[in-house]
């Protein structure tokens, strides 16, 4: 098979070469995805200030005299040119408010635009026969309008530069074309002087862009994470950020969670190979994962600096801990929905022998997967443990060593006397902690700091959800989640098929369907 694969390379290395090419050379000619998006805005404020520009040039000479004293066919002509200039600047800004054209036909249409506006500002050399001693020395307003275009208005810097030639030709055709009408021809210094400024702001134009142009893929190039580059930021926390992503080539969007080398105390030499072989075994028992309320990992891998990094599905919604804290408590109908959802997700990886270790609020998904609303996806298995543990050197832990994972509000007890042997009964303690916040909006022990919540967990029997709310939650339902808060795991539900089972038959309501569906158009409209 390797030498088939050999010979099929060697043999098509000319179609290859010439498709390479053909990418390449369209690559060259279209604007980056990273400032596709800013076409619209950065056109429409440079069509915008040419305008404004222009018409203030205008009323200065009409205020001061000084286009009636040039006669009344340049005053007329003048009227006529700053009325059109006006106009199409403004027609400019408009199509790219209306964002009714791809980008890059955008970006395109912007240079012609750039070429258009500066023939409008010499185009008084047509009409009116300037005399040779009164042509304008330095830099003018083209070389102004070039230089500005160049640095506001992103595209390559090919185009930029043909763009801007084509602008600072504008003086000497127009020029040109007004001495064919009977203007007096200039000397050569004094043409010189008059048209060489413009092409001197071509080349600092063409400079600033390729400046540009190469820190902007400084910027992609450190934004590069495998096959895919960081778009936007979506938060952070202790361990990390996420990052919304895109496959540089599928069209697909995902998010990617960065881990950093502090979060996780790797070191160097053996001590980080070790962890990461540590994380690569994480990660792979995590894509194993087949439930559908699993998020879904796509690759992962190690940046340049040493983060480590995930790349998941991208979701559309709100984790648990938004949900209550924008909406308020849930009924029990949609608390129940919501926690056997998970129950599905984590019973698989407990089938596996993983547990999750740090199941809360925030790390459970209620999203709009397709046509399914309040449809679950369990989060964040970079805590993720076989029961057994690990062997040898490969039970590095992706926490720092001496502190315990997890989360105060939402550990076993177990979890925080740090007793070996823990099993999938923690996760499940945990879970009946997420459903007491569905339900009642507060925690199961409030307390000051973590250290008086962890004795919470050891110490303090947990009261019903029901003595916390004014919603109507069955006695079934109390039951199932003061089962779970049990202290001694033997007390607790055995795995999350049995809590499923007491959740599916403690009284409530179903909820889902277009009752799902109705409350995501009237609270989330955004995700509809």
């Amino acid at each position: 098979m390797a030498s088939i694969l050999k010979d099929e390379e060697l043999s098509s290395d000319g179609a290859l070469g010439a498709a390479n090419v053909h990418i390449t050379s369209q690559l060259r000619s279209r604007i980056s995805a990273d400032l596709q998006e800013q076409v619209y805005a950065r056109l429409g404020l440079a069509a915008l200030v040419y305008a404004a520009a222009y018409l203030a040039v205008y009323l200065s000479g009409m205020l001061s005299g000084t286009y009636r004293a040039l006669g009344n066919q340049f005053f007329a002509v003048s009227n006529l040119v700053t009325a059109a200039s006006v106009l199409l600047s403004l027609g400019i800004f408009a199509l790219a408010r209306s964002r009714w054209l791809p980008p890059q036909a955008m970006s395109d249409l912007g240079l012609i635009y750039q070429v258009v506006a500066a023939a409008s500002i010499d185009s008084f050399l047509i009409w009116l026969p300037i005399p040779p001693e009164y042509l304008p020395i330095g830099i003018s307003w083209i070389g102004v309008w070039i230089l500005c275009f160049a640095l506001i208005v992103p595209s390559t810097p090919g185009k930029a530069m043909l763009a801007a030639l084509a602008s600072a030709s504008m003086t000497p055709l127009l020029l040109l074309i007004g001495m064919a009408r009977g203007s007096a021809q200039p000397s050569g210094p004094a043409l010189l002087q008059f048209i060489l400024p413009n092409y001197v702001c071509v080349l600092m134009a063409f400079a600033s862009v390729r400046i540009l142009h190469q820190m902007r893929q400084q910027v992609d190039e450190a934004r590069q994470m495998g096959s895919y580059r960081l778009v936007e930021l979506l938060g952070q926390g202790g361990m990390g950020e996420v990052w919304k992503a895109q496959h540089r080539s599928l069209a697909r969007p995902a998010a990617i969670k960065l881990i950093r080398p502090s979060a996780i105390g790797s070191g160097s030499g053996k001590s980080a190979a070790r962890v990461f072989r540590r994380f690569e075994r994480e990660a792979q028992s995590t894509a194993a994962l087949q439930s559908v309320h699993t998020i879904t990992l796509y690759d992962f891998g190690i940046s340049d600096d040493d983060s480590f990094y995930y790349v998941m599905e991208l979701l559309r919604g709100l984790d648990l801990e938004q949900l209550v804290e924008r909406f308020g408590p849930l009924p029990a109908s949609r608390a129940v929905h919501l926690l056997r959802q998970a129950c599905h997700s984590l019973g698989e990886a407990h089938s596996k022998s993983l547990i999750h270790r740090d199941v809360k609020p925030a790390n459970i998904y209620a999203c709009r997967l397709g046509p399914d609303c309040d449809f679950v996806k369990v989060l964040d298995f970079g805590l993720v443990k076989p029961t057994g543990g690990w062997d040898g050197d490969e039970a590095t832990r992706l926490t720092q060593t001496g502190i315990t994972a997890g989360t105060p509000a939402y550990m076993a007890p177990e979890m925080v006397l740090g007793q070996g042997g823990l099993d999938a009964r923690a996760d499940i303690y945990a879970l009946g902690c997420v459903g007491f916040w569905l339900l009642t909006g507060s925690l199961v022990f409030e307390a000051s700091s973590a250290v008086e919540m962890a004795m919470h967990h050891i110490q303090t029997p947990a009261v019903a959800p029901s003595h916390r709310t004014e919603l109507e939650i069955p006695a079934g339902l109390d039951d199932a989640i003061l089962a779970c808060l049990q202290k001694s795991p033997s007390q607790r539900p055995a795995n999350m098929e049995e809590l499923s089972g007491l959740l599916k038959d403690c009284g409530v309501k179903p909820w889902g369907g277009s009752q799902a569906d109705k409350w995501w158009q009237a609270h989330l409209p955004e995700f509809s």
